[in-house]
């Protein structure tokens, strides 16, 4: 049994959604993330796809259920007094696979053990336990006042819907079924005057298509900041649905900066520069209008890479003339332009 503290905590975190070059789609989920002596245990667990069960998009009751048992105020789900503390963010079935742990008191604390990677009822620790991976030990009181706060109405407020700002109707169309495919709401419009406060208050960001403009996006921000309303802004940077879904996706994102695996992309002389901060996998795609305006898509990395910064060379054929860079891990997303 452990003897030291960890320290416990909680935050808000994103899987990123996103469009697929093969015409899928990968879902955006947001969900509160362990917190685990300042770092979130997701990252502990390499490059896994998951979602904590304290998801903002379930039903209220559920949510409250699920904060309830981690608080041990229910029995546990699963035999052996384990609990799921990571799940598939698609569908949440056991079947898909979901880390879990033993969670029980000792005294006043609270232990959490034996993690494992769980696909029935039944965990086999020696095939498929997270060796080196806790146990922890939290202090009852710092444990109980950070998932309590979620019941008193202090879960992270998503604000998962974008106003889009633009003329090109068509392009703002496909970009507004894209990101409702992706779970991500949104509306068209040509400005925001008149709308009410609480309205406005419902957007997480505003994107402005690229024909949007200067007078246009002034006026949007100002019934913004009349609003109080603190809204992300969106600079589309070329119609390509896929490369403005990235953008939108990474204004979303309300986890804080020194907790997100990708931090950095920088793109020159033929080459990209990625910082990540844990083992991940990631992927690196470029994106350019040709000179039909057809959109053109090349991947060229995925892979997992250790933490740092890496130099990830660009095909030079894939990146000639106006192109743009989008780095995705499972739960963050970067764009940047190439410069030629």
């Amino acid at each position: 049994m452990c003897a030291e503290y960890a320290t416990f905590g909680l935050a808000p975190a994103m899987r990123a959604g996103g469009v697929r070059n093969d015409g899928g789609y990968q879902v955006h989920r947001d969900f509160v993330d362990f917190i685990v002596d300042g770092r979130p245990l997701l990252f502990q667990l390499s490059d896994l796809d998951a979602v904590s069960p304290l998801a903002s998009d379930v039903p209220p009751a559920i949510f409250t259920a699920q904060v309830r048992s981690l608080l041990l105020e229910s029995p546990p789900p699963l035999p052996g007094g384990r609990y799921v503390v990571y799940g598939c963010p698609e569908c949440e079935d056991l079947a898909c696979g979901a880390v879990t742990a033993v969670i029980r008191r000792d005294g006043d604390d609270f232990v959490w053990r034996d993690f494992a990677w769980q696909t029935d009822e039944h965990a086999d620790l020696e095939l498929n336990g997270y060796h080196g991976i806790g146990p922890f030990r939290f202090r009852g009181a710092e444990y109980r006042t950070a998932l309590s706060a979620l019941l008193n109405g202090c879960a992270p407020d998503p604000r998962r819907r974008v106003l889009l700002i633009g003329a090109r109707v068509a392009v703002l169309a496909r970009l507004a079924a894209a990101l409702r495919t992706i779970g991500v709401g949104a509306d068209i419009a040509r400005d925001a005057d008149g709308v009410p406060a609480d309205e406005l208050s419902r957007y997480g960001a505003v994107a402005f298509g690229h024909a949007a403009g200067e007078r246009e996006r002034a006026a949007v921000r100002l019934a913004f900041e009349r609003a109080g309303v603190p809204v992300a802004h969106v600079d589309g940077l070329a119609p390509i649905v896929p490369l403005l879904v990235a953008q939108i996706e990474h204004a979303l994102d309300r986890s804080p900066a020194e907790q997100r695996r990708l931090t950095g992309l920088r793109v020159t002389d033929g080459g990209a520069d990625v910082d990540i901060t844990s083992a991940c996998r990631v992927t690196l795609t470029v994106y350019r209008l040709d000179r039909l305006s057809r959109t053109r898509a090349h991947e060229v990395f995925d892979g997992v890479l250790p933490a740092g910064r890496h130099r990830l060379a660009l095909d030079a054929k894939a990146a000639r003339g106006r192109s743009f860079v989008v780095a995705r891990t499972s739960g963050s997303v970067l764009v940047a332009a190439v410069r030629q």
